[in-house]
């Protein structure tokens, strides 16, 4: 693991699975969503200084008790999968709703609204935290996810596999891993050892198991091929960061070739001119010699004034390499013939940097067979061409072209003993290869250790040299005592080997069963991924996929070995409850499905026995997870979060069900499998529901009523400890019951409308699938609504809001209306409604009848102007009558009475009538709320209604005019009548059932009017009745007073008897005029009646009417009466009383708006003809008798009047 951290090489650069396809959030924990709880409920307490109005209080509110507060929200957290960003998006979601429904105002859009409290969100859910702050930190933090140092990922590495600080150190600084060059030699040590490995398994043909014989032959091929594409992405790798400095040659090799005969073909053979070195002198100048010679003048300024160039002393000419010292040193100069100063010198410092395409340079004795044929002296430098390409030059002075070349590819480097017969050199070492040797001799032991070390890197070679000295100094002091002589790397391994540590390091990589350690270091980063602080949902970040990448690259492992892995573990974390994003289970499943059925991209490749069984058994595993999360899918996607996750789950669902990767599985099948599902989660879904519902149920009991609700508890612990499911029972009374069934089925439709916001789009392929578990758990419901139904008493109706509630519910879901549920509700309560109508009539014809019997006929007004303290009248649902053996309650109500109103401002009718307009109305009004969803039993309702209606307002009528027909009967028939309140209440019933017939009896659609306009005439013909029964009383007062006026008929015995009486009496007192009481009274009458009726009744047009009908009767009466004169000459008394009769009555009919017209009548003219006659004739004969009175309009007597 350790050299698969990202370092100067590496071998892999395409992951197998991107993991920037999830977006990485920080996720919540359990501690931090408490805070989130708290940090809103001091927004609800007003500790805030944030500013909210109601509707968004509303919003915050139901947001906290929905969301927050679940049981799956903090299942979720508990899961891993939650985060801030999911919080955010959720009551985004939660408010557009809100927002679009909300009126339109003017200057204010609603994405206004929308981001306005989007703020207001994100200030209450970070609470007083600087909002920079936390930008900042999420800013950072999302920075350590993606990019991590080298020396972060040892630490993450180090966390998960238990390795302590110190080891690292020891296999760090042991495997030289600061060291490319040792790197890149290690890198292809193993490639060559993979390649060995590939070659030993043919040759001994143990093979893995495989599905087919013929895939052995394949699968060394898939080695040796895996092994070639990493060579040439090793050797693709510029050997510098720069590149410029120098041109890599790009080695030809055939898929099949190995390191070893790479050397072979003259193709592959380097030329001098490959090589090229470009070495920087002081910074300031380059050269490609690696044997530059450097000439250094010294000069002395002239100071004569012709002198045209300075003076040289001396001169000096330097060789440096890059092994020279770095500091200055005294260097003796060539001086000219006329300096004084023979012996100068001077102090210099020419440092030549190493160019990173040279591993090492220096002077060396060789000799060989095909170069250096003399055994000599030269400067050599070890050049890498390439990532495999090495060469060993021997350079001239002022030479940029090697002089002489050796490839080494194929060569393995060791110690040698001295040579005889071969002076010069002290220490001896050599490159061997298949009919070549060459022999190299350094001047010191270290520099040959550096030489061989070198050349071993470049060889990549699987021998490891040991220095002769070393091998010795170990034998004899048991190698417990670092040498000073042995390279740094075996004093680090000396260390390691004290630790217990040496046998890792020593080890080699192709000895190991990697497939194993990788299965462990997967699973261990997994964990490790899971307990860190983001909601990664099983991805792994960047860097650790990077590791693991390069790990399966550099040692073999099969990739469907690795994602059956993974995917086992993912499986293992998601059984348990972790929140797993199935794109990722996907993207595994997919590739290892291609693997096992042969559908590669890149082809068809080998697969074990091993490996198929396992597929078969983890694709068995990940079906059960799949569907088991579709049945749970409230639970394991709450609130459709993570987003998309369930439309991945249902998609990887119908891959998981294909046969093979290429037969799509057919439609039913899949459609079965979901079905299936949604069956069971309905179940699931309902019963976790119902459980919910009695938690709440108590809890809200005790929070009531704590005393009685201990009382219960301690009642059921006593009762559940004895199991007598009888007296459980007993203690849940028909209410209780009905109660916790309306308060089940507002959950029931809350989860309905959460499936329908949260999930319905990643069902969409499969909606029908959803309206049928809609109705599955529908189903369920009604078996606890109708067991809760059968408990309730005979003829009550506290169940109408259960049916009110659903109903209104299921007739605005396309889907859901009139479904199978929605058919069961009708069936339930259809004939409830008949019954509770039928109820309803016999009660209202009964409270008709008995009300009408008690009627006083007194206006509402007059009974509710003091409410304090005077009783309402019986305007709610009456009971049913004592005869009848049901107690009927008062209607259900689902908003304020809508008689309250009336009863205040309304002065109309009797309470009889008001008790039945308003119970008609309350009955068609509730009737009309229950929005019965099916047409024809709705339309049936309907019309019996209006019928019902009809026929109550025909006997309210007909009731009404019969007493009034009585009420006038028992009247006086004199002057001193006076219209009493009764006829004005009667008058004003038929103005109530006229208005009240156009509401509650005209029916829709086709048969509008239909009892309306049957009714309609009734009252027309009743109030008819009424006016001339009320005018013919009029007329019969008038009548009264005419007939009084008879007695003075000119030839009665009365009429003379009175004349002379009078005459007699006026001479000693003042006689009243009996003719003027009789004319007041009347006109008295008159004016109280119209006042009366003017006052009280409420219809212009009646008045109108019986004004009309009133005046021309008293006309008519009067007209008859002196037509029955014409011979006669009235009497001055008769005359007087009738002038003030008629003048009187045609002004105040006038004054109350009877039309000229109908007042200047032709009776009227002949009345007026014959009065002023009458009028002129006794002014003749009695000469001033009349007093004043006549028929002709005076001022005077309209004061008098008034």
């Amino acid at each position: 693991m350790i050299s698969c951290l990202p370092g100067p090489l590496s071998l892999w650069t395409e992951p197998e699975i991107d993991s920037s396809v999830r977006s990485t959030e920080a996720q919540i924990s359990k501690q931090q969503l408490q805070t989130v709880k708290d940090r809103f409920q001091a927004f609800f307490n007003g500790e805030t200084q944030i500013v909210a109005d109601e509707a968004f209080m509303n919003a915050v509110q139901s947001y906290y008790e929905v969301f927050l507060k679940s049981d799956r929200v903090a299942r979720m957290v508990q899961s891993g999968g939650c985060s801030a960003n999911d919080s955010r998006e959720v009551f985004k979601k939660h408010i557009e709703k809100r927002v679009r429904s909300l009126p339109e105002i003017d200057g204010l859009s609603k994405e206004t609204v929308l981001s306005s409290w989007m703020a207001k969100f994100d200030a209450i859910y970070r609470g007083e935290e600087d909002p920079r702050k936390q930008q900042a930190r999420m800013t950072a933090s999302a920075a350590s996810e993606l990019i991590l140092s080298k020396e972060q990922l040892y630490e993450m590495f180090q966390q998960i596999l238990g390795i302590k600080k110190f080891e690292h150190q020891l296999l760090y600084n042991a495997c030289q891993l600061d060291n490319p060059d040792e790197q890149a030699a290690q890198i292809r040590r193993e490639l060559d050892g993979r390649l060995q490995m590939a070659d030993q398994i043919a040759r001994e043909r143990k093979f893995p198991k495989f599905v087919s014989k013929e895939m052995e032959n394949m699968y060394i091929e898939e080695l040796k091929s895996s092994v070639n594409l990493l060579m040439a992405n090793l050797e693709s790798m510029p050997v510098s960061k720069g590149g410029s400095e120098f041109k890599l040659q790009k080695l030809k090799r055939s898929h099949n070739t190995s390191i070893i005969d790479m050397g072979e073909e003259n193709e592959n053979q380097l030329s001098k001119s490959d090589v090229v070195l470009s070495f920087s002198l002081e910074g300031d100048f380059s050269t490609t010699h690696a044997l530059p010679a450097v000439k250094v003048k010294l000069f002395t300024e002239s100071t004569g004034v012709l002198a045209l160039e300075d003076k040289e002393l001396g001169r000096v000419v330097l060789h440096p390499t890059p092994n020279s010292p770095k500091q200055s040193e005294l260097h003796k100069m060539t001086v000219s013939k006329n300096c004084p100063d023979h012996d100068l010198k001077i102090k210099l410092a020419v440092r030549m940097d190493k160019p990173q395409n040279m591993k090492h340079c220096g002077y060396l004795w060789a000799i060989g067979k095909n170069v250096w044929k003399r055994w000599k002296k030269r400067f050599f430098v070890l050049v890498q061409v390439s990532q495999y390409t090495f060469a060993m030059c021997s350079y001239r002075e002022k030479k940029a072209e090697p002089q002489e070349l050796l490839q080494l590819d194929g060569y393995t480097v060791d110690y040698t003993d001295p040579q005889p017969g071969l002076e010069g050199g002290r220490s001896f070492f050599n490159a061997v290869k298949e009919g070549d040797t060459v022999i190299f001799a350094s001047d010191d032991e270290q520099d040959r250790i550096l030489w061989v070390q070198a050349m071993y890197r470049a060889t990549g070679q699987s021998h490891k040299p040991v220095p002769p000295t070393q091998v010795q100094k170990l034998n004899a002091k048991g190698g417990n005592v670092p040498q000073l002589d042995a390279p740094i790397s075996q004093f680090y391994a000396d260390r390691a080997q004290k630790h217990g540590m040496d046998e890792f390091i020593s080890s080699n990589p192709c000895n190991f069963d990697h497939s194993t350690l990788f299965e462990m270091v997967q699973r261990l980063t997994l964990d490790h991924r899971l307990n860190d602080s983001y909601s990664c949902l099983g991805w792994f970040s960047p860097g650790q996929v990077f590791v693991l990448d390069e790990y399966c690259a550099r040692y073999g492992v099969r990739g469907c070995h690795r994602h059956l892995c993974y995917l086992s573990d993912l499986l293992e974390r998601a059984e348990n409850g972790a929140m797993i994003d199935p794109t990722l289970l996907h993207y595994s499943f997919a590739f290892c499905a291609s693997h096992v059925h042969g559908n590669r991209p890149d082809g068809i490749g080998t697969v074990t026995v091993e490996e198929k069984e396992r597929f078969e058994e983890i694709k068995e595993r990940l079906r059960l997870l799949l569907e088991n999360q579709i049945t749970h899918f409230r639970y394991c996607f709450p609130f459709g979060r993570p987003e998309g996750a369930l439309k991945a789950t249902l998609s990887l669902l119908e891959r998981v069900l294909m046969k093979d990767i290429v037969t799509p599985v057919p439609q039913e099948d899949v459609k079965n499998v979901i079905r299936k599902c949604l069956e069971q989660a309905a179940l699931t879904n309902y019963t976790r529901l119902s459980e919910y519902a009695k938690i709440e149920g108590k809890k809200r009991e005790m929070y009531e009523h704590p005393v009685f609700c201990l009382a219960s508890q301690v009642m059921d612990l006593t009762i559940q400890n004895q199991k007598d499911a009888e007296n459980v029972g007993r203690l849940v009374t028909p209410a209780k019951k009905l109660e916790d069934t309306i308060r089940l089925a507002e959950l029931v439709i809350e989860v309905l409308q959460q499936n329908e916001e949260h999930h319905a789009e990643a069902f969409a392929w499969w909606s029908d699938l959803m309206v049928e578990h809609a109705e599955t758990f529908l189903s369920l419901f009604a078996v606890d609504m109708d067991a809760a139904l059968e408990v309730q008493p005979p003829d009550t109706w506290d169940s109408f809001p259960l049916f009110q509630l659903l109903n209104d519910f299921l007739r605005t879901d396309y889907n859901l209306c009139n479904g199978k549920f929605h058919k069961h509700l009708q069936d339930l309560f259809a004939p409830l409604v008949v019954r509770y109508v039928d109820l309803m009539e016999s009660s209202i014809a009964q409270s008709i009848h008995r009300g009408f019997e008690r009627e006083s006929w007194e206006p509402v007004k007059s009974l509710t102007s003091n409410l304090p303290n005077v009783n309402l009248p019986n305007v709610n649902l009456p009971k049913v009558p004592v005869a009848l053996p049901v107690n009927l309650p008062q209607m259900p109500s689902f908003s304020a009475p809508s008689w309250m109103a009336a009863i205040y401002d309304s002065d109309n009718g009797s309470a009889t009538s008001e008790d039945l307009f308003w119970k008609l109305d309350a009955l068609q009004t509730f009737i009309r709320d229950l929005h019965w969803p099916e047409e024809e039993f709705g339309k049936h309702l309907e019309q019996r209604l209006k019928l019902m209606a009809s026929d109550m307002i025909e006997s309210c009528v007909k009731r009404t005019r019969i007493a009034f027909e009585v009420k006038l009967q028992k009247t006086s028939r004199s002057t001193d009548f006076r219209v009493p309140q009764s006829i004005c209440t009667m008058f004003n019933v038929m103005v109530d059932a006229k208005a009240q017939s156009t509401k509650l009896c005209s029916m829709e659609m086709g048969q509008e009017h239909q009892y309306h306009s049957k009714i309609d005439e009734l009252i027309e013909e009743t109030v008819k009745e009424m006016i001339t029964l009320l005018v013919a009383k009029f007329v019969t007062i008038l009548e009264g007073v005419l007939s009084k006026l008879s007695r003075y008929d000119e030839g009665t015995l009365f009429s003379s008897f009175l004349s002379f009486t009078v005459k007699a009496a006026s001479k000693y007192v003042d006689v009243p005029k009996p003719g003027m009481d009789l004319a007041d009274a009347y006109v008295t009458f008159v004016r109280h009646s119209q006042d009366v009726l003017r006052d009280k009744v409420n219809e212009e047009i009646y008045i109108e009417r019986l004004f009309d009908q009133w005046y021309t009767s008293s006309m008519n009466v009067v007209c008859t009466w002196l037509t029955d004169r014409m011979d006669l000459q009235l009497h001055i008394y008769q005359l007087k009383t009738l002038i003030r009769i008629v003048k009187k009555t045609y002004r105040d009919f006038r004054l109350q708006g009877v039309l000229d017209s109908t007042l200047n009548s032709k009776t009227y003219d002949t009345i007026r003809n014959r009065l002023t006659v009458e009028e002129a004739t006794a002014s003749v004969s009695e000469g001033g008798g009349l007093q004043g009175i006549t028929m002709k309009d005076s001022d005077e007597e309209d004061e008098e009047d008034d």
